[in-house]
């Protein structure tokens, strides 16, 4: 059986001055940083709608955000905006979404972006992989693997 061990903080480990400058931190941020201010789904275009700070209204498909793909209509019944306005949540989902990771063109974590892109690229059609694939094919498709030979010695 593990064993839990509670951790041990000082009791002056972070003092009312380190809040003060963390609050005044995150003031500028939100002064330098576009926020957001409401998000709502839009059923016809399955689409997320956030309006920042600026007034800018931003559409994503949601087949575009990770843990939103396979969502649908009744996944945004309730849909939280962080009290910073950066974060968006998906209580239905346990979807989290990082407002200015989406607005750089990042709607999901390394992996899950490495994903998309190799399923488009893996779906590209030029003349150049359609000849190839022909050329392929009068060979007789794709050549089997080599497998280590199985001989024992006797």
């Amino acid at each position: 059986m593990a064993t839990i061990t509670k951790l041990q903080i000082p009791d002056a480990a972070i003092s009312e001055q380190d809040v003060l400058k963390a609050e005044q931190r995150m003031h500028k941020r939100l002064q330098a940083t576009p926020h957001a201010v409401a998000a709502r789904y839009d059923e016809a275009t399955h689409r997320l709608q956030i309006t920042l700070d600026s007034g800018i209204e931003l559409a994503v498909p949601c087949t575009l955000i990770q843990g939103l793909e396979r969502s649908v209509a009744q996944d945004f019944d309730r849909l939280e905006l962080s009290p910073t306005g950066f974060g968006l949540h998906v209580p239905s989902l346990d979807a989290d979404i990082y407002l200015p990771a989406l607005l750089q063109g990042v709607f999901g974590d390394r992996r899950w972006m490495a994903q998309q892109l190799g399923r488009k690229g893996g779906g590209a059609i030029s003349p150049a992989k359609s000849a190839a694939a022909r050329a392929n094919g009068k060979l007789g498709g794709r050549p089997r693997q080599k497998k280590p030979d199985d001989k024992a010695a006797p």
